[in-house]
């Protein structure tokens, strides 16, 4: 049973998380006044109540399950930070390229930020609606993967969601998710999903993630792949410095929108 020093310290650590958002080893030693193997110690007890989550060198709060939102809701959400994700991932596409392209809202925003000089495109999509997005562009040919429909969302999963990804030999894959973590990789929340977008990245030569600030450092539900075999992520300038040097420690070369 903690002591009652440790009990009051442990609760000064969860009113500073409430408050920061994430709190670090070093900072909160010298904030509390005892030493850094004893905020471990506590940062340690409270993981395993439930109260926080560790990160390397510090903690962040437990996020409980939200209900996934509809697209068009999604979309409202962060839509400044996922414009500019969407126009600095758009720069990375050339000429003559097969691109896979994700669901989702930020790689819709990428979608609307091609530009319109491109020419000799080939853009493969599980999202009916990037796919009529960008049924216009004259310099770009769109192949739907096929699959399922999903309800609210207008990705296409399996049964037969896979079987022309299979097939394909892509330059670059561009995929959305619902969290980028050092130690558990890339992850989203819905199975369907990420089993398609599994495949996606093998049938690409290089992987390249889209995802906002409040994806990093965060875990969801289907695991999609290590870190190891993504090439880039692409955020937005309100990540968390902490965030970054830790994804960028574990390997992952990082592009920030600017602001």
């Amino acid at each position: 049973m903690p002591s009652l020093d440790a009990v009051l310290r442990q609760q000064a650590i969860v009113d500073l998380l409430a408050r920061a958002g994430v709190v670090r080893v070093t900072a909160l030693a010298k904030e509390l006044g005892v030493s850094a193997v004893t905020v471990r110690s506590d940062l340690d007890q409270l993981e395993s109540r439930g109260a926080l989550r560790r990160t390397r060198g510090g903690a962040i709060p437990i996020d409980l399950p939200s209900p996934e939102l509809p697209l068009e809701e999604a979309s409202r959400v962060r839509i400044a930070d996922k414009r500019r994700i969407g126009a600095r991932a758009a720069a990375q596409v050339r000429n003559g390229e097969t691109i896979i392209l994700d669901v989702g809202s930020t790689t819709t925003e990428m979608a609307k930020a091609l530009p319109p000089t491109l020419r000799d495109v080939v853009v493969v999509t599980n999202a009916l609606n990037i796919a009529l997005l960008l049924e216009s562009h004259p310099g770009i040919s769109v192949i739907v993967t096929g699959g399922m429909l999903r309800p609210l969302q207008h990705s296409l999963v399996n049964p037969y969601g896979t079987v022309l990804l299979s097939q394909i030999n892509a330059d670059k894959a561009f995929l959305g998710c619902n969290g980028v973590d050092p130690a558990k990789g890339l992850t989203n929340t819905n199975l369907q999903e990420a089993e398609v977008k599994t495949q996606m990245l093998r049938a690409a030569r290089e992987t390249i993630v889209l995802a906002d600030h409040s994806k990093l450092l965060k875990v969801a539900t289907a695991r999609i792949a290590g870190l190891e075999a993504i090439h880039v992520l692409v955020t937005d300038h309100s990540a968390d410095p902490e965030a970054l040097r830790a994804l960028t420690e574990a390997g992952l070369r990082v592009l920030v929108a600017d602001a």
